[in-house]
């Protein structure tokens, strides 16, 4: 058995037959826009964590001195 019951002599007959529709040259191609939006989706992942660890960072520090000015006025 190979992955999810479907045998490696019939992946390789489903690779060839695609190769055959498709070319190698195409399919190089389709590899490589793959890969591209592959690469992009990475990218906007960890773009968006440092956004967020950003607004994290800010809203800590916006209530940090939210509790300095309470206890400023708690104090006067």
């Amino acid at each position: 058995m190979g992955i999810g019951g479907v045998s490696i002599g019939s992946l390789l007959i489903v690779l060839v037959i695609v190769m055959l529709l498709f070319g190698t040259k195409r399919l190089r191609s389709i590899g490589g826009d793959l890969g591209g939006a592959l690469s992009g989706f990475k990218k906007a992942v960890r773009d968006g964590e440092e956004s967020r660890d950003a607004l994290a960072i800010d809203v800590e520090t916006d209530l940090q001195h939210s509790r300095t000015h309470q206890n400023d006025k708690a104090v006067s």
